[in-house]
């Protein structure tokens, strides 16, 4: 079935997407919440049973963070697509209070709409789409929904690399800005480096003490050298925290850095200067901790032919599509990394993620399920 037909669909549902986007947006669910998790799990549940698809539903409880989703339809022996979104937002309870959940004008605000709970409705549109049509996409799908992805996807992503290992390609339902679909992500690194040194007093004998925070400063200075903005290699220091008091010369310090990197030779290069780090003073003994969090989203050809077969579909229907590379990461990060193509940023167009302006356009929702749905289909 041709593209635009496929929009014409949408175009008769757009009232009832908006309104079971405002229904999914209302249920607050931060990063941590159990309950919050596991009440917004149990509604994109109902809702995909109501649409009368034979699906096969998992899921799996995550103890401190709520529970993955995983959703299963058309099976097959194929390799199925990858559908890949997150029901955890950053927003403490009560925030949409700050934000209400609201349409004005173009805009449809609402505390994680934009990042990406919208989005999460997309995909059971599309489900929605070949149960009415009685049209059958040419691969099974998967849908898998984490609960930790805002705080590093430590529980979701082992469950994910199972799920991705078999698939033929991956949608990412992460957002996108100026609604250009992303090609490339940066890898991401997190580390923590504390110093121990020796306190005396800062008046009576400075000399017995070894300044911690004197040698974390220097150990600062030196790791940002390490920044190459000609190969996409971007290291910073993001807190700082030290001392005891004002007169004591400072025992501990400590420090967090956040690493971003385009190739894992790069992250391998880096994550090496970091393991080898030595203290300028000698009576001072460091502490690293911390790693790789996610492999970076490479371009490749099959990437490329990805985004070129979706933009193709979006200008069957006058939808202009374009293409970006960003430094953030995401889940997709580590489905890449098995050798899976990936298409990123195929939310809905909006902006002020984790912000108190985050928002979408009504505008570009049956832009945005049609063309989700058409490379769904894939045919």
């Amino acid at each position: 079935m041709h593209s635009t037909e496929v929009h014409r669909h949408f175009q008769q549902r757009q009232d009832a997407i908006v309104e079971s986007i405002h229904e999914i947006v209302e249920l607050e669910s931060p990063s941590y919440d159990v309950e919050r998790s596991r009440a917004v799990v149990l509604w994109v549940e109902n809702e995909a049973r109501k649409i009368g698809l034979d699906l096969e539903i998992e899921k799996i409880f995550a103890d401190g963070y709520g529970e993955h989703l995983i959703i299963r339809a058309f099976p097959g022996d194929a390799r199925p697509v990858l559908l890949l979104g997150h029901t955890d937002t950053v927003h403490p309870v009560g925030t949409k209070l700050a934000n209400p959940t609201r349409v004005e004008g173009d805009k449809f605000y609402g505390c994680g709409i934009f990042d990406m709970k919208a989005n999460i409705v997309l995909m059971l549109e599309a489900l929605r789409y070949f149960a009415e049509s009685g049209v059958t996409p040419s691969r099974p799908i998967t849908i898998f929904l984490s609960c930790d992805e805002e705080v590093g996807s430590f529980t979701g992503r082992p469950l994910l690399e199972r799920e991705a290992a078999n698939a033929e390609a991956c949608f990412v339902f992460e957002p996108s800005a100026a609604g250009r679909l992303k090609t490339g992500r940066k890898g991401t690194g997190m580390y923590e480096i504390k110093a121990h040194g020796i306190p005396a007093h800062a008046g009576l004998e400075p000399e017995k003490g070894a300044s911690a925070i004197l040698e974390l400063a220097r150990q600062i200075e030196m790791i940002s050298a390490l920044n190459s903005s000609e190969i996409g290699t971007t290291v910073n220091v993001c807190t700082i925290k030290g001392g005891t008091t004002t007169n004591v010369i400072p025992e501990h310090a400590a420090c967090s850095v956040d690493v971003r990197f385009s190739s894992m030779t790069e992250a391998e290069r880096i994550d090496a200067v970091f393991r080898d780090l030595a203290p300028f003073d000698h009576r001072i003994t460091l502490e690293i901790s911390g790693g790789i969090n996610r492999p970076p989203m490479e371009r490749t050809d099959a990437v490329v032919s990805l985004f070129e077969k979706a933009r193709g579909l979006a200008a069957s229907f006058d939808y202009e599509l374009g293409e970006t590379q960003v430094g953030g990461a995401s889940d997709g990060n580590f489905v890449a990394a098995l050798g899976v193509p990936v298409l990123d940023g195929l939310g809905v167009t909006g902006d002020g993620a984790h912000t108190l302006h985050e928002h979408i356009l009504v505008s570009d929702i049956i832009q945005r399920a049609s063309l989700v749905t058409s490379l769904i289909l894939g045919k």
